[in-house]
């Protein structure tokens, strides 16, 4: 197997490991109550994925 002429520094191990950390969040709106909330997932303000209710929500009451 091969093996690396040199020693990888931290500097650049670093700047290797920080570009995975760089990617934004993909959000999407809610169809139903028009949040932004993370694809492919029940929207945790209204509880409902495509169109349909899932997950009772409570509202806070006042």
């Amino acid at each position: 197997m091969a093996q690396p002429k040199k020693k990888t520094t931290h500097s650049r191990s670093r700047m290797r490991k920080i570009k995975e950390k760089l990617d934004s969040l993909n959000l999407v709106e809610c169809p139903h109550c028009h949040n932004l909330i993370p694809p492919h997932k029940v929207c945790p303000y209204c509880g409902y994925y495509e169109g349909k209710e899932v997950v009772k929500v409570e509202t806070k009451g006042k």
